[in-house]
Parts: structure tokens; C-alpha cells; sequence
């Protein structure tokens, strides 16, 4: 059989030096030296990738601080359950972060930390003896508080908030709910039937919680219509919270709210689905830019919050 491989004789070259490239070692990392500054190190990351990722949305929190624009951030409840709650608080206390986005697990375990300071309870071993999650106090305080919510017209994140901070809990100061209610930050919580501890308990009213989940829903979608020119960051929702996000988004533009060029961000350890187009991909196509921040939240919210402290320290001095 003849050969038929291909002799490459007719190939057309080009030039290393005016070829286009994507890595230059402008952008690459440097070494860090012990007993330098934080800045030094950011100073130091390289200008690729992620790395370079986290500097933008580091940038554009502090453009959305700088210009008062809405910064809404939305989280699982591992986000606590990793010991994140007072980073977020101190963006809360410097008016960075405007609104909370929570699911129903992240105010059980805010609850628990600020009752307890401990939470997260060995699902396991407690799952077979019929006695995970049973406690008593977690489920009535909730499950009261929605039903007043719902008596009252008022909202989920608010209720609980608000009876939670004003039984002044030993550890008010871990709690996002009570930082946030003490703040005037809000705080929307959006709830599936079936998917939270205290639904099996009797004090659960479905009516009530499904009541005040969509008072939340509505009250987002009111603050989703100012996101012009902020971030909305989606830290740890796989599910539930980027859908929340995207009918709230449709229903604020659908009432004739131009919700354009904003940024958009999702955080969690793995690429997900929904978060990927429902946060990073289809909420900015009329206008604005979606990042990926994938990573462990115990590494990566500290590193983010950081450097939005530290650049605004920076626009600080200028």
C-alpha cells in the first residue's frame, strides 16, 4: 500500500515575534518575601485566570461601593457553616455588601450559631436513630417567627432577624441576621417545603413560610431592579438561589426596570449548571460580565474580602 502520509513542504510560517500570544511574563506571579504587606501580595498574583478574575471582582465591588450601587449577596448555608459569617458582617458594617440572599438552611445554622455559637450537627448517627435534625429551640424560633411574619406581611429574613436580635443572643456578633437586622441590611430567604430541618416539626406551617418566602421574593425583586451598575454574587447555591435570581431579575426588566450592565459572579467548589447560566451566563447578555470564582469558600471569600478592603483603603489615600 503507498504512503499517504501528508509531507508538509507548502506550510505557511509566521513569526514568533509578531505571532499573537495569550501569557506574557508581564503577567506572571512573584515570589513572595516573608514579612510583606497584603498588598504586596495581591501585587504579586499572577494577571491570569483566575487569579486575575478575583482582582476584577475585587475592582468592581469597589466601583459599586464607591457609586452607592446595590451589592447583593447570596448564600448557602456551608458559606457559615465554615466559619464565613464575620467577613460578611464586616462588609455589611462598611455598607459594602446592601442585601443578603439566604435559603433555609443558611438561617437555621445562623440561627444556631447566634443561640449556641455551634452548628452543624453529625447528620449520619442522628439520621439513624430518627433524631437528626430534632432540636427544639431551632424549629420553634424559626417556624414562630414565619408565622408572625405572615400574620404581619411581613418578610421571612426580616421576622426571624428581628425576633432573633431582640432576644439578644450570647453570640449576636457571628450572626448575619442580627448584624444585618441591627444594620437596616435585608435579608431574603427563600424557602422549598421539605428541604429544611424545621419543616418536620409540628410547629411547621406551610402556609405561613410559603407566605413570607414569597413576600422575600417580591421584596428581592424590588432590589434586583436597582442592580444597574452593582455585583450580585452567588456564593454556594447550586439551585435554588440562582433560580430565585433569574425570575426576580425577569420580573423587575418585565416591569419595565432596565436592569443592564451589572456584574455577576458565582463562587462554589465545583462549575455548576444552574449558577453557570443563571448568575454568570443569561442575567448579563443585555449588558454587563459574569465570572466563575471556583474554589474551596474558606480560601476564597477571605482572599476576595481582602482585596476589597485593601483597595479601598487605597482609593482612600488618592
Amino acid at each position: 500500500m503507498k504512503d499517504q502520509s501528508l509531507i508538509p513542504s507548502g506550510v505557511t510560517l509566521t513569526s514568533l515575534r509578531t505571532r499573537l500570544s495569550k501569557v506574557s511574563v508581564e503577567d506572571f506571579a512573584r515570589p513572595s518575601t516573608p514579612g510583606q504587606s497584603f498588598r504586596q501580595f495581591l501585587e504579586g498574583l499572577p494577571r491570569l485566570l483566575a487569579a486575575k478574575d478575583l482582582l476584577t471582582v475585587a475592582d468592581r465591588l469597589v466601583v459599586a461601593h464607591l457609586k452607592q450601587k446595590e451589592v447583593i449577596t447570596a448564600i448557602g448555608a456551608h458559606v457559615i457553616k465554615v466559619g464565613l459569617s464575620p467577613l460578611l458582617n464586616a462588609l455589611m458594617q462598611d455598607r459594602i455588601i446592601t442585601a443578603v440572599v439566604m435559603n433555609g438552611a443558611g438561617v437555621i445554622h445562623d440561627v444556631e450559631i447566634a443561640l449556641q455559637g455551634k452548628t452543624s450537627e453529625d447528620v449520619g448517627p442522628a439520621l439513624d436513630s430518627g433524631m437528626f435534625g430534632m432540636a427544639e429551640e431551632t424549629a420553634l424560633l424559626i417556624n414562630e417567627s414565619v408565622k408572625e411574619a405572615a400574620h404581619n406581611g411581613l418578610g421571612f429574613g426580616q421576622a426571624v432577624g428581628s425576633r432573633l436580635l431582640a432576644m439578644s443572643p450570647p453570640h449576636a456578633d457571628q450572626s448575619i441576621l442580627c448584624q444585618a437586622q441591627s444594620l437596616c441590611v435585608p435579608v431574603t430567604v427563600h424557602v422549598a417545603l421539605g428541604t429544611d430541618i424545621v419543616h418536620m416539626h409540628p410547629s411547621a406551617d406551610g402556609g405561613a413560610i410559603g407566605k413570607a418566602s414569597l413576600t422575600d421574593f417580591r421584596r428581592l425583586t424590588d432590589i434586583v431592579a436597582r442592580l444597574s451598575g452593582g455585583v450580585y454574587l452567588n456564593i454556594g447555591s447550586a439551585v435554588i438561589l440562582p433560580e430565585v435570581f433569574l425570575k426576580a431579575l425577569n420580573l423587575a426588566r418585565n416591569m419595565g426596570h432596565e436592569v443592564t450592565d451589572f456584574t455577576t459572579v458565582n463562587m462554589d467548589f465545583i462549575r455548576h449548571y444552574r449558577p453557570s447560566v443563571n448568575v454568570v451566563e443569561r442575567p448579563v447578555r443585555a449588558g454587563g460580565e459574569g465570572f466563575q470564582l471556583i474554589g474551596h469558600h474558606e480560601l476564597n471569600i477571605p482572599l476576595l474580602v481582602a482585596a476589597v478592603l485593601e483597595k479601598l483603603a487605597e482609593k482612600a489615600k488618592e
